[in-house]
Protein backbone atom coordinates (compact mmCIF):
# COMPACT_ATOMS: atom_id res chain seq x y z
CA UNK A 1 0.00 0.00 0.00
CA UNK A 2 1.66 3.40 -0.76
CA UNK A 3 2.19 6.13 1.26
CA UNK A 4 0.67 9.63 1.22
CA UNK A 5 2.49 11.83 -0.82
CA UNK A 6 2.70 14.39 1.61
CA UNK A 7 3.74 12.31 4.30
CA UNK A 8 6.28 10.15 1.47
CA UNK A 9 7.97 13.91 1.15
CA UNK A 10 8.13 14.38 4.62
CA UNK A 11 9.75 11.45 4.84
CA UNK A 12 12.37 12.07 1.76
CA UNK A 13 13.35 15.42 2.82
CA UNK A 14 13.69 14.39 7.21
CA UNK A 15 16.10 11.44 4.91
CA UNK A 16 17.97 13.96 2.61
CA UNK A 17 18.33 16.13 6.00
CA UNK A 18 20.11 12.76 8.00
CA UNK A 19 22.52 12.41 5.12
CA UNK A 20 23.49 16.07 4.77
CA UNK A 21 24.13 16.05 8.42
CA UNK A 22 26.10 13.10 8.27
CA UNK A 23 28.35 13.94 5.74
CA UNK A 24 28.91 17.27 7.49
CA UNK A 25 29.95 16.25 10.25
CA UNK A 26 32.33 13.74 8.85
CA UNK A 27 34.12 16.12 7.28
CA UNK A 28 34.52 18.40 10.37
CA UNK A 29 35.63 15.59 12.06
CA UNK A 30 38.40 15.03 9.11
CA UNK A 31 39.19 18.46 9.63
CA UNK A 32 39.79 18.38 13.35
CA UNK A 33 41.60 15.31 13.16
CA UNK A 34 44.10 17.14 10.60
CA UNK A 35 45.22 19.35 12.84
CA UNK A 36 45.94 20.18 16.76
CA UNK A 37 43.91 19.33 19.97
CA UNK A 38 43.58 20.95 23.20
CA UNK A 39 44.62 19.13 25.78
CA UNK A 40 42.78 20.51 28.18
CA UNK A 41 38.87 22.32 27.05
CA UNK A 42 37.20 24.16 29.76
CA UNK A 43 33.05 24.41 29.08
CA UNK A 44 31.17 27.13 30.30
CA UNK A 45 27.82 25.42 30.22
CA UNK A 46 25.30 28.39 29.85
CA UNK A 47 22.02 28.59 28.90
CA UNK A 48 20.32 26.37 30.51
CA UNK A 49 16.95 28.31 31.62
CA UNK A 50 16.95 30.32 28.49
CA UNK A 51 16.75 26.97 26.45
CA UNK A 52 14.04 26.15 28.92
CA UNK A 53 11.71 29.10 28.15
CA UNK A 54 13.02 28.41 24.31
CA UNK A 55 11.43 24.78 24.20
CA UNK A 56 8.24 26.30 26.32
CA UNK A 57 8.75 24.08 29.37
CA UNK A 58 6.65 24.63 32.15
CA UNK A 59 9.55 24.98 34.45
CA UNK A 60 13.19 26.91 34.23
CA UNK A 61 14.42 23.98 36.58
CA UNK A 62 13.21 21.68 33.59
CA UNK A 63 16.43 23.31 31.51
CA UNK A 64 18.83 22.20 34.20
CA UNK A 65 18.13 18.85 34.29
CA UNK A 66 18.58 18.82 30.29
CA UNK A 67 21.82 20.27 31.02
CA UNK A 68 23.32 18.28 33.89
CA UNK A 69 22.36 15.25 31.46
CA UNK A 70 24.03 16.57 28.14
CA UNK A 71 27.37 17.05 30.00
CA UNK A 72 27.84 12.87 29.99
CA UNK A 73 27.31 13.35 25.75
CA UNK A 74 29.39 16.37 25.30
CA UNK A 75 32.25 13.97 27.70
CA UNK A 76 31.93 11.25 25.48
CA UNK A 77 32.77 14.00 22.25
CA UNK A 78 35.92 14.87 24.23
CA UNK A 79 36.89 11.48 24.74
CA UNK A 80 36.67 10.47 21.20
CA UNK A 81 38.60 13.74 20.05
CA UNK A 82 41.24 12.80 22.29
CA UNK A 83 40.57 15.50 24.88
CA UNK A 84 42.40 14.23 28.33
CA UNK A 85 41.34 17.32 30.68
CA UNK A 86 37.71 18.49 30.62
CA UNK A 87 36.94 21.18 33.27
CA UNK A 88 33.16 21.81 33.10
CA UNK A 89 31.89 25.15 35.62
CA UNK A 90 28.21 23.74 37.13
CA UNK A 91 27.52 26.42 39.40
CA UNK A 92 29.64 29.40 40.27
CA UNK A 93 29.63 30.73 44.17
CA UNK A 94 27.45 33.80 42.47
CA UNK A 95 24.74 31.92 41.29
CA UNK A 96 24.44 29.68 44.29
CA UNK A 97 23.94 32.91 46.60
CA UNK A 98 21.77 34.72 44.36
CA UNK A 99 19.13 31.91 42.55
CA UNK A 100 16.20 31.20 44.32
CA UNK A 101 16.21 28.48 46.94
CA UNK A 102 13.66 26.06 44.47
CA UNK A 103 15.80 26.40 41.94
CA UNK A 104 19.32 26.01 43.68
CA UNK A 105 17.89 22.63 45.36
CA UNK A 106 17.00 21.17 42.60
CA UNK A 107 20.27 21.56 40.68
CA UNK A 108 21.82 20.41 43.72
CA UNK A 109 19.79 17.06 43.03
CA UNK A 110 20.48 17.02 40.02
CA UNK A 111 23.98 17.30 40.91
CA UNK A 112 24.03 14.40 43.10
CA UNK A 113 21.85 12.41 40.56
CA UNK A 114 22.98 12.73 37.00
CA UNK A 115 26.37 14.29 37.48
CA UNK A 116 28.15 12.91 41.05
CA UNK A 117 26.58 9.38 40.58
CA UNK A 118 27.10 8.49 36.74
CA UNK A 119 30.78 9.85 37.09
CA UNK A 120 31.35 7.96 39.89
CA UNK A 121 30.22 4.27 38.08
CA UNK A 122 32.94 1.63 37.59
CA UNK A 123 33.04 1.93 34.38
CA UNK A 124 33.71 5.63 34.53
CA UNK A 125 36.93 6.68 31.86
CA UNK A 126 37.37 10.20 33.88
CA UNK A 127 39.36 10.75 37.24
CA UNK A 128 37.16 13.58 38.86
CA UNK A 129 38.72 16.80 40.81
CA UNK A 130 36.66 19.40 42.40
CA UNK A 131 37.28 23.03 42.55
CA UNK A 132 35.15 25.64 44.23
CA UNK A 133 33.49 25.88 47.83
CA UNK A 134 32.06 22.30 48.73
CA UNK A 135 30.64 24.65 52.38
CA UNK A 136 28.51 26.28 50.27
CA UNK A 137 26.63 23.30 48.79
CA UNK A 138 24.65 21.47 50.73
CA UNK A 139 25.77 18.77 52.84
CA UNK A 140 24.40 15.77 50.79
CA UNK A 141 25.90 17.70 47.31
CA UNK A 142 29.28 18.03 48.77
CA UNK A 143 29.41 14.38 50.49
CA UNK A 144 28.13 12.93 46.69
CA UNK A 145 30.90 14.95 45.03
CA UNK A 146 33.68 14.14 47.42
CA UNK A 147 32.97 10.48 47.06
CA UNK A 148 33.16 10.89 43.13
CA UNK A 149 36.18 11.97 43.60
CA UNK A 150 37.47 9.25 45.95
CA UNK A 151 35.75 6.49 44.09
CA UNK A 152 37.59 7.36 40.52
CA UNK A 153 41.05 8.16 42.60
CA UNK A 154 42.53 5.18 41.40
CA UNK A 155 41.02 4.63 37.95
CA UNK A 156 43.73 3.79 35.70
CA UNK A 157 43.28 6.58 33.33
CA UNK A 158 44.49 9.17 31.86
CA UNK A 159 41.34 10.93 31.59
CA UNK A 160 40.26 13.87 33.95
CA UNK A 161 37.51 15.48 34.49
CA UNK A 162 37.28 18.99 37.28
CA UNK A 163 33.99 20.24 38.18
CA UNK A 164 34.04 23.77 39.35
CA UNK A 165 30.60 23.89 41.70
CA UNK A 166 30.70 26.67 44.66
CA UNK A 167 33.31 28.20 41.97
CA UNK A 168 34.93 31.75 42.15
CA UNK A 169 38.11 32.33 40.25
CA UNK A 170 38.72 35.62 42.43
CA UNK A 171 37.92 33.73 46.06
CA UNK A 172 40.05 30.66 44.47
CA UNK A 173 43.13 33.52 44.02
CA UNK A 174 42.25 34.97 47.65
CA UNK A 175 42.55 31.32 49.00
CA UNK A 176 45.36 30.67 47.28
CA UNK A 177 47.28 33.55 48.22
CA UNK A 178 46.01 32.91 51.92
CA UNK A 179 47.23 29.67 52.30
CA UNK A 180 50.68 30.28 50.62
CA UNK A 181 51.04 33.09 52.98
CA UNK A 182 50.20 30.47 56.41
CA UNK A 183 52.48 27.83 54.84
CA UNK A 184 55.29 30.42 54.61
CA UNK A 185 55.10 31.83 57.54
CA UNK A 186 54.95 27.85 59.73
CA UNK A 187 58.47 27.79 57.84
CA UNK A 188 59.34 31.50 59.36
CA UNK A 189 59.89 32.83 55.94
CA UNK A 190 59.07 36.39 56.78
CA UNK A 191 56.20 38.76 54.35
CA UNK A 192 59.48 40.66 52.63
CA UNK A 193 60.93 37.82 51.98
CA UNK A 194 58.41 36.21 50.44
CA UNK A 195 57.58 39.44 48.82
CA UNK A 196 61.19 38.93 47.48
CA UNK A 197 60.69 35.94 45.94
CA UNK A 198 57.22 34.63 45.49
CA UNK A 199 56.90 33.01 41.98
CA UNK A 200 53.96 32.36 39.82
CA UNK A 201 54.59 28.64 40.12
CA UNK A 202 53.85 29.38 43.93
CA UNK A 203 50.72 30.35 43.89
CA UNK A 204 49.73 27.93 41.38
CA UNK A 205 50.80 25.59 43.55
CA UNK A 206 47.80 26.66 45.47
CA UNK A 207 45.05 26.51 43.38
CA UNK A 208 41.88 24.40 43.35
CA UNK A 209 43.25 22.94 40.09
CA UNK A 210 47.21 22.84 41.50
CA UNK A 211 48.67 19.87 39.24
CA UNK A 212 46.13 19.77 35.92
CA UNK A 213 47.32 21.93 32.94
CA UNK A 214 45.88 24.94 32.11
CA UNK A 215 42.93 25.32 29.73
CA UNK A 216 44.24 25.53 25.67
CA UNK A 217 40.57 26.50 24.69
CA UNK A 218 37.57 27.56 26.69
CA UNK A 219 33.90 27.10 25.28
CA UNK A 220 30.99 29.12 26.09
CA UNK A 221 27.59 28.37 24.83
CA UNK A 222 24.36 31.01 24.85
CA UNK A 223 26.39 33.95 23.17
CA UNK A 224 27.65 35.92 26.06
CA UNK A 225 31.16 36.58 25.67
CA UNK A 226 32.82 36.34 28.57
CA UNK A 227 34.69 34.58 31.36
CA UNK A 228 32.26 35.12 34.53
CA UNK A 229 34.73 34.78 37.26
CA UNK A 230 35.76 31.30 35.25
CA UNK A 231 39.87 30.24 36.15
CA UNK A 232 40.95 33.62 35.26
CA UNK A 233 44.44 32.91 36.61
CA UNK A 234 44.58 29.60 34.81
CA UNK A 235 42.92 31.13 31.14
CA UNK A 236 45.53 33.55 30.88
CA UNK A 237 47.06 32.19 27.33
CA UNK A 238 43.34 30.19 26.64
CA UNK A 239 42.05 30.70 23.31
CA UNK A 240 37.88 31.65 23.84
CA UNK A 241 35.24 30.42 21.64
CA UNK A 242 31.56 31.38 21.67
CA UNK A 243 28.68 29.88 20.83
CA UNK A 244 25.18 31.23 20.23
CA UNK A 245 23.25 27.97 21.04
CA UNK A 246 22.41 27.03 24.81
CA UNK A 247 24.27 24.51 26.69
CA UNK A 248 20.95 21.93 26.16
CA UNK A 249 21.09 22.36 22.27
CA UNK A 250 24.83 22.58 21.79
CA UNK A 251 25.62 19.81 19.20
CA UNK A 252 28.51 17.86 18.05
CA UNK A 253 28.49 20.26 15.00
CA UNK A 254 29.52 23.04 17.35
CA UNK A 255 31.84 21.34 19.32
CA UNK A 256 34.04 20.30 16.44
CA UNK A 257 33.56 24.06 15.16
CA UNK A 258 34.89 25.16 18.25
CA UNK A 259 38.00 22.48 17.77
CA UNK A 260 38.44 23.62 14.30
CA UNK A 261 38.47 27.34 14.78
CA UNK A 262 41.05 26.58 18.09
CA UNK A 263 43.58 24.51 15.22
CA UNK A 264 43.38 27.18 13.10
CA UNK A 265 44.02 30.45 15.29
CA UNK A 266 47.26 27.67 16.69
CA UNK A 267 48.13 27.79 12.75
CA UNK A 268 47.93 31.63 12.31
Amino acid sequence: MGCVSETCGSLNRMGFVDLVNSLYLRRLRRQVASGPIPRHVALIIDGNRRWARQMGLAHVSLGHQAGAEHIDTVLGWCADAGIRHVTVFVASADNIRKRSPDEITFLMHLTERVIAERLAQPSSRWRIHLAGHLDLLPDSTAHALKLARETTAGQETDSHLTLAIGYSGRAELVDALRSLFEQEARAGTTTAELAERVTVADIASQLDTSGQPAPDLVIRTSGEQRLSDFLIWQTAYSELHFCDVYWPGFRQRDFLRALRAYAARLER
